[in-house]
């Protein structure tokens, strides 16, 4: 690990030391990235052989040749959360949602039933105990 990236933890974990800071941050970055991804996604750049790349790929890139930068370890396991997490993204790029709908509760709320409802439609492991946590969306719509 690189000098620069064990500073870059040290003030990170003087910060974020309680163990309701670290709950809260493992539950928000992945769904801030997850929505920020599913963003990105709608932004169509340009396609190669059928696949079409969007602003989430070329993002994803540009960070993780960031991380190699600082670490290739932290570079792979990055990689492989924010490709997870893109996955999962991907599809949300067709729901539409109204600005002014993003600027309410309800706006999020509806926003993480339907991020709920696409989990179960594509039904990975996780989603039941998801579902347990978070409460069942109902059913998912076709």
């Amino acid at each position: 690990m690189s000098p620069t990236l064990r500073a870059h933890f040290a003030d990170y974990a003087a910060f974020h030391g309680t163990p309701g800071n670290k709950a809260c941050h493992y539950v928000g970055i992945p769904l801030i990235v997850l929505a920020l991804l599913a963003l990105l996604a709608r932004v169509p750049l340009f396609a190669v052989g059928g696949f079409t790349v969007t602003l989430a790929e070329v993002a994803l890139v540009a960070v993780t040749a960031y991380y190699l930068t600082l670490d290739a370890i932290l570079a792979a396991i990055m990689l492989a959360a924010s490709v997870g997490l893109l996955l999962l993204g991907r599809p949300l790029r067709s729901q539409r949602v109204k600005a002014e709908e993003w600027s309410s509760q309800e706006g999020w709320a509806q926003w993480i039933r339907e991020l709920f409802r696409e989990i179960r439609r594509n039904d990975p492991p996780f989603a039941v105990a998801a579902f347990r946590i978070v409460g069942d969306p109902g059913p998912a719509r076709s």
